[in-house]
């Protein structure tokens, strides 16, 4: 994500390290470059000019200003400060407010709308504690409703539909009337898209706004293709005047010109952002998050946000008890890569820790990465899982056996398994490790190094 914009930032603030302070000369230099990779990026050559001329206004501002802060790092705060406030300046919500709140749909065809609406249902049911109801008012691509079946039930959210009726507007008013009768908290109606913006659509999702009068309207747009994500959303929002942005494929190879231009040019904030194809992998877009993972400063809010959504304080104590005591095994170990797993996908966890993403991008990190590991694991009998002692060569056979694997392979692991453990024990006793005891000075003595 990014990834193309971020390097070329990277070299453009490259040209001030060394220097001792701003100068009308270094300035020029440095924002000549982040304009070049603002427009690589596909940001509108007009929204790049205006960002760079306010970048350099304030770092010509800055000259005497801060003397102890190299100016590398002076002009990367304003960078950062004005990619923010592009961007949004702010997280907006989502408006939920109706009984049921209705949230419209709307969207060019392939722009992950129906995936989008099962993602959103998700994370209402799961992070807001909603009662959904999805609702298929795409009338004309026949998997549509099939699918958005299928998600619906994936995510434990309710679906009206009627493939026999090819109103939109009905089907939409009878799904409202649907959720107010079995009290559902939302309503997300999913509507039909076009391969390009026409009269048609234009005038059928206007007539579903008009007669549904949605709490809140989304339009949903593939980030991967750029200026045109843009231009769509302005015509869009020229007729449905929408609420909100939603930004799918992020996880692609995207430029980011959609995500750095869309707020300037139609006036309404980028809501929500997803980065891959599982339900669990929508997330509320902050602006000030997405500003340091352009240029290169990780997302540890999120990172850690993710963790937390996952973290059990009473077998994480467990946990620390055990690893203490030299005891953790193979079950605990399974349940770490479990619960990894349910922070999403791998290289994406490892791009919100600062500096991360630069060492990751170009390793192919797959998310299958533990199968192996978890293989043998799960080859192994409970008493063996539980007692890493137990293992010896009738017992490693057959576990290699029961996983398709070498014998060597099972040797491998558990030697570097072994070695975890001790690590990890160690560490536990070291001060500030885990909960580990800080050291003891002896009584009214420096402790002194032992003679060898």
């Amino acid at each position: 994500m990014f990834e193309s914009l971020s390097d070329r930032l990277e070299g453009a603030l490259k040209t001030l390290r060394g220097d001792n302070k701003l100068t009308e000369l270094n300035i020029a230099e440095s924002i000549k470059e982040i304009r070049r990779a603002l427009v690589a990026a596909d940001v509108n050559y007009k929204i790049a000019k205006e960002f760079t001329d306010k970048v350099k206004d304030k770092a010509l501002g800055s000259e005497n200003v801060l003397k102890s802060v190299r100016p590398g790092e002076l002009m990367v705060k304003i960078v950062n400060d004005e990619l923010i406030e592009l961007m949004g300046g702010q997280s907006a919500g989502i408006n939920l407010k109706g009984n049921p709140s209705v949230v419209l749909i709307s969207g060019l065809q392939g722009s992950g709308k129906t995936t989008f609406t099962g993602k959103l249902a998700y994370f209402l049911k799961s992070k807001r504690n909603k009662k959904v109801l999805v609702a298929a008012c795409d009338v004309y691509r026949p998997a549509a409703i099939d699918q958005l079946t299928v998600l619906a039930e994936q995510v434990g959210a309710g679906i009206f539909k009627d493939p026999e009726n090819k109103n939109p507007v009905q089907l939409a008013m009878q799904a409202i009337e649907k959720a107010r009768q079995e009290r559902y908290d939302i309503v997300i109606i999913d509507t039909a898209g076009r391969l390009s913006v026409d009269e048609e659509m234009m005038t059928e999702i206007a007539n579903v706004k008009a007669a549904i009068q949605p709490d809140e309207t989304l339009f949903v747009v593939d980030s991967m293709t750029g200026q045109d994500a843009v231009n769509t959303a302005k015509a869009f929002n020229d007729r449905l005047n929408f609420d909100g942005v939603v930004l799918t494929k992020l996880d692609g190879d995207t430029r980011g010109g959609a995500a750095l231009s869309i707020k300037y040019t139609v006036g309404k904030p980028i809501k929500f952002v997803s980065t891959g194809e599982k339900m669990d992998t929508l997330d509320v877009f902050y602006p000030d998050r997405m500003a340091q993972r352009i240029l290169g400063m990780g997302d540890i809010v999120s990172f850690v946000e993710r963790a937390q959504e996952q973290f059990d304080e009473a077998e994480a104590k467990r946990l620390e008890q055990k690893i203490k005591k030299n005891k953790f095994d193979f079950e605990d170990f399974l349940s770490q890569i479990n619960q990894l797993r349910r922070m999403g996908d791998l290289k994406s966890l490892l791009n919100m820790i600062p500096g991360m993403g630069k060492m990751t991008k170009d390793l192919n990190i797959d998310n299958s990465a533990f199968n192996r590991v978890e293989a043998i694991i799960r080859s192994m009998t409970p008493d063996e899982r539980r007692n890493p002692e137990l293992l010896n060569i009738s017992r490693k056979k057959r576990i290699a056996l029961g996983c398709g694997q070498k014998i060597e392979d099972i040797n491998n692991f558990i030697k570097q398994f072994d070695q975890m453990r001790k690590l990890m024990h160690q560490m536990s006793k070291s001060p500030g490790m885990m909960g580990g005891p800080p050291p003891v000075a002896q009584r009214g003595k420096a402790m002194k190094p032992k003679r060898r």
